[in-house]
């Protein structure tokens, strides 16, 4: 078994901050609708779509200790 530094961590890592960029566009390019709703509606939509981003990093994290997506 092979212990020495493995390339999943920074590529994982730099796979992670795309993900992260990727959700910013994404959710930035909705603000001009979103902007037209009323404050507790752009409340919730701000808090969920702030939580939701977490989701897919299980599986990169996965992946980056141990080579495999399940």
């Amino acid at each position: 078994m092979n212990n020495g530094p493995s390339w999943r961590k920074p590529v994982g890592a730099i796979g992670i901050l795309a993900l992260i960029l990727l959700w910013c566009v994404l959710v930035v390019s909705l603000s001009g609708v979103v902007g037209e709703w009323p404050g507790l509606a752009q409340l919730a939509f701000y808090v969920v779509t702030g939580i939701v981003w977490i989701l897919p990093l299980k599986p990169v994290l996965l992946w980056m200790e141990t080579g495999h997506w399940r």
